[in-house]
């Protein structure tokens, strides 16, 4: 038996050490996701935090993943980033960056380094649903073709189509002279 097998019965019997054991293991990349997408550690935190509420209240109620924990938990946290835009689309909030700090050495350099981060950002908020989840699996994540592939449902060819249209459309909205 798998171990993701075993940690999905044990999750389904509601073991706290599994549970425990899934939290560890997973949290990071959760965690890492909602960061790339969002730009915000907070946010992310929060919705990192509110993937494994979800995914103990679906235990609870008999409901959850049944074969693919990892691709359950990316997609929940994928559907919690959108819900997030949605809400910040209707009620706008500038978060502060905590990359500032006073006592930095070359403030010109940072406000740089932020502007790019800023640019990018921005670029990637105007791609698709889709073209982010991608870029934010294969770069903010680190996941292989294989494993995007697996985690949207898709053939590892057309996550290339995917990822090469979303990175030709990223390098139209920023420009050749970034």
């Amino acid at each position: 038996m798998s171990n993701e097998r075993s940690e999905i019965e044990g999750l389904r019997a509601l073991d706290a050490q599994v549970i425990i054991n899934i939290h560890n293991r997973y949290y990071p990349e959760v965690y890492r996701y909602a960061r790339y997408r969002l730009n915000d550690p907070i946010s992310a935190e929060d919705i990192a935090a509110e993937v494994f509420i979800r995914l103990l209240e679906a235990a609870h109620n008999g409901r959850g993943p049944r074969s693919s924990l990892r691709g359950w938990l990316m997609g929940t946290v994928a559907n919690l980033v959108n819900e997030h835009y949605r809400q910040m689309y209707t009620h706008p909030n500038e978060v502060l960056s905590e990359e500032w700090h006073a006592d930095a050495d070359d403030p010109v350099n940072l406000a740089e380094v932020n502007e790019h981060h800023r640019v990018l950002y921005r670029a990637l908020t105007q791609l698709t649903a889709e073209q982010q989840h991608v870029l934010t699996l294969r770069f903010g994540n680190g996941y292989s073709l294989e494993e995007t592939a697996l985690i949207m449902g898709k053939n590892t060819n057309a996550i290339k189509a995917l990822q090469f249209r979303a990175l030709a459309a990223l390098r139209k909205l920023i420009g050749d002279d970034w």
